[in-house]
């Protein structure tokens, strides 16, 4: 009888195994004592990513002086956002953020013809907390400067003619040399005169070169995203030193 009731209970077991095993039932289930399992709600959620897009212009301020004359490709690039960049009423950008860079590309201004060119990009972020992001930015603008324009897309900056300037020297030279030939010989010795001080004012004009691009520390240039940058919100408002 014993063996009949052992058995009996050994296949009871068994099937309760077997049909646990088909239903996938992993055994007791702890829920909340209401029953009621809580849902995920957005607050629980990583916030998105603010995303600031292509185009967008930021001003900058230069930290460090930046002269055709004796930069070269590589050199370094610093500057600070001037003014905080807004999005949905709230600061993505603030003013003071570190903005790193470097000179592509210079052309030094030529004796006669041919004008100084600067080219530079921006290639990092850093915020005032430490968050740093890699940049896509070139400069857009120089504003406030008289001396300096743009040139093509590609964020080139140029600087002005000579020619006014030759021209003055020129005239600088021609008009002395003329007095003095008239005090020489009268109206034939102002010709010779006006002559040998136009060759010498032309002379000075081929060999120097025209206006270099002088760009001075607290210089303003407006740099432009070339594509759009994602912020990681939870280092983007990540106190400092943590």
């Amino acid at each position: 009888m014993r063996t009949v009731l052992f058995a009996t209970a050994l296949w009871a077991v068994m099937l309760a195994i077997s049909v646990s095993a088909q239903t996938g039932d992993s055994g007791p289930q702890l829920t909340p004592r209401n029953g009621v399992v809580k849902a995920e709600t957005k607050s629980d959620l990583p916030p998105p990513a603010v995303t600031v897009p292509s185009g967008t212009r930021i001003p900058l301020t230069l930290k460090q002086g930046i002269n055709t004359k004796t930069a070269r490709p590589g050199d370094p690039v610093y500057a600070q956002t001037a003014f905080p960049i807004t999005q949905d009423n709230k600061i993505v950008i603030p003013a003071g953020t570190f903005v790193q860079g470097e000179v592509r590309r210079v052309v030094r201004p030529g004796h006669v013809k041919g004008r100084a060119e600067l080219q530079m990009s921006f290639t990092s972020m850093i915020f005032p907390n430490g968050y740093t992001i890699l940049l896509p930015g070139a400069v857009q603008n120089t504003p406030g400067s008289l001396d300096n324009t743009m040139k093509g897309k590609e964020g080139t900056i140029e600087g002005n003619s000579g020619k006014g300037k030759d021209a003055a020297t020129i005239a600088e030279a021609t008009i002395p040399g003329a007095g003095i030939g008239a005090l020489a010989d009268g109206g034939k010795g102002a010709a010779i005169g006006a002559g040998a001080g136009g060759v010498l004012g032309l002379a000075t004009v081929l060999l120097t070169r025209g206006p270099e691009i002088q760009l001075g520390p607290g210089s303003s240039v407006e740099m432009v995203l070339e594509s759009r940058i994602d912020l990681d919100p939870a280092k983007l408002h990540k106190p400092a030193n943590q």
